[in-house]
């Protein structure tokens, strides 16, 4: 049998993979119990439920009757690794500015790992929710916060990050073929910005400008909306403008910080 004190097969790295994947599925279903948990990684009841007590012991789960659900202890975790580049007091303002312009979703988001991770977002008061937020893990073939990225970065470093993660379809608009991914990272370099045109939300466009400095390409700035709301020259030529001016504050500001 396996126990959270490193006993039995269960110790380790395999240990600590079965307790990162159990975290997982916590988010993934917004809670779960025991057997769901056992059935969904195929391991045994005994071991979920050792891993989850040694979870709520260290108050990163709750218990809800049968239910464990992730705990708020996360919060402190992600954002002192938010906070620790100082990178949020720079950006917060320029992502507020650019909702308070457009009454749109602004979001920052940075790479790791090969995923693009929302470190900070802004809504304004009509507009439209998605399922991201401070913390969703995105795919960067898909966004235009992903392709704001990789644009800027070495090739070598974009197929290594398409050979680990793939290029999986959102919708019937994804570019899902390398060649053509290389592709459309040229036109965001020789215009500026990267637009989502429906790629990971159907009706959902986007608009993102890439943050540089001297060390590389540490994020991406993003305005995103209603595709009946953003369209034509404002989607074309306003947006790109005011995002990239965004942009440009926080490398400013991140270079001389």
């Amino acid at each position: 049998m396996t126990s959270a004190r490193g006993t039995g097969p269960d110790t380790g790295i395999k240990s600590t993979d079965t307790l990162i994947s159990i975290l997982e599925v916590l988010q993934s279903r917004d809670g779960a119990g025991v057997t769901e948990i056992a059935e969904e990684l195929d391991r045994s009841k005994s071991t979920v439920h050792s891993h989850l007590q040694s979870l709520r012991a260290h108050r990163c789960i709750r218990k809800d009757g049968t239910t464990y659900r992730l705990g708020l202890r996360f919060l402190s975790f992600g954002g002192h690794a938010c906070n620790r580049t100082g990178l949020l007091e720079i950006v917060r303002p320029e992502v507020d500015g650019l909702v308070e312009e457009t009454g749109e979703t602004a979001q920052m988001v940075v790479e790791e790992h090969g995923r693009g991770i929302y470190v900070c977002q802004s809504r304004g008061a009509e507009a439209v929710r998605t399922d991201s937020h401070v913390g969703t893990e995105v795919g960067l073939h898909c966004t235009a916060v992903g392709k704001a990225i990789l644009a800027h970065l070495p090739e070598d470093r974009v197929r290594e990050i398409a050979d680990r993660h793939g290029l999986p379809p959102r919708t019937d608009e994804t570019v899902t073929d390398l060649d053509e991914l290389f592709a459309a990272l040229e036109r965001v370099r020789e215009r500026g910005y990267a637009i989502d045109d429906g790629e990971r939300i159907p009706g959902i466009r986007c608009v993102a400008a890439p943050v540089r400095t001297d060390d590389g390409v540490i994020g991406a700035l993003s305005v995103n909306g209603p595709t009946k709301r953003l369209e034509g020259e404002y989607f074309r030529e306003k947006l790109p403008s005011l995002v990239g001016r965004a942009a440009r504050v926080v490398e400013i500001n991140a270079t001389y910080a």
